[in-house]
């Protein structure tokens, strides 16, 4: 089997814009290499292939979907090539048929999503595929969250006032809270943590924090004996600048995410933050 990473069948994806099954059988027969994967494709004649080759899908619009009764929701990322496919509404279309999509079937995992029928006769695939051919540029659907039991809500940014939501957030309480989901989900889009909580971040991540913390004490001349606390007072600033639930709080600065939940007597159990492009 050639060996290759999803990071290349993503890359294939996006210079191309074919399917994830079509990429993977492209990056088998080039042993791996992403260029032979894109000359593969083209001799099969896929659609698009030559033309968008080296184009990028960096614009686009992120939509949500929340169920009736709050207790399911949907986020999904949808990307194009320019703002002005973005901002129409046959491209917003599409990205919330395929949330609602998402919405009905709850599928595992992005390939699964793909390979799904969103029509009689009809993958999730092909029907991005068409949407390539109807707007004319590079669509790609490559990202999405959905979560499923407690109290859901979504909060979606706009960065600018005349384009679709460019930042949305999901999250989930263990109970309803309308106004803290709001207020968390907001602080989530503007803050960008990464993790909900210390045991979420890897291990690795942490060690290797620590060795930076603790190289940086000694080029600084700390003394030797003072290092211990130094480095971990310095690991635990790399915990609140990427744990949610120890962040300052955004509207107010003197109370941490996790005072703000405990205050309300809810809990924060999942997030998703998604930003076009990124």
């Amino acid at each position: 089997m050639a060996n290759y990473t999803a990071a290349d069948v993503k890359k294939l994806r996006e210079l191309t814009g074919a399917g994830m099954m079509d990429c993977k059988k492209a990056l088998d027969e080039a042993d791996g290499n992403v260029d032979g994967a894109v000359e593969a494709l083209r001799i099969k004649g896929q659609k698009g292939v030559a033309k968008r080759e080296g184009r990028s899908a960096e614009n686009g619009a992120v939509v949500s979907l929340i169920s009736e009764d709050k207790t399911s929701g949907v986020l999904l990322e949808l990307k194009c090539e320019t703002d002005f496919v973005a901002k129409g509404e046959k491209f917003q279309n599409v990205a919330n048929t395929l949330a609602a999509h998402v919405a009905a079937t709850s599928p595992a995992d992005l390939e699964t999503l793909l390979a799904s029928e969103i029509e009689a006769g009809k993958t999730v695939q092909a029907y991005v595929d068409e949407a390539n051919a109807n707007l004319g540029e590079k669509i790609v659907l490559d990202r999405f969250a959905q979560f499923t039991g407690g109290y859901v809500a979504a909060y979606m940014h706009r960065t600018m006032p005349d384009l679709p939501p460019q930042v949305g957030v999901l999250v989930q309480l263990d109970k309803e809270n309308a106004e803290v989901a709001k207020d968390v989900a907001q602080h989530i889009a503007a803050f960008a943590p990464k993790y909900l909580n210390r045991d979420e971040v890897p291990a690795e991540t942490v060690e290797n924090e620590r060795r930076v913390a603790e190289a940086t004490s000694r080029e600084e001349g700390k003394p030797e004996a003072a290092l211990p606390k130094i480095v971990e007072g310095r690991v635990n600033g790399f915990f609140k600048d990427v744990v949610v639930l120890e962040q300052a709080f955004a509207k107010d600065n003197k109370k941490s995410v996790q005072k703000v939940l405990d205050e309300a007597g809810v809990s924060l159990t999942r997030f998703s933050r998604i930003k076009v492009g990124i």
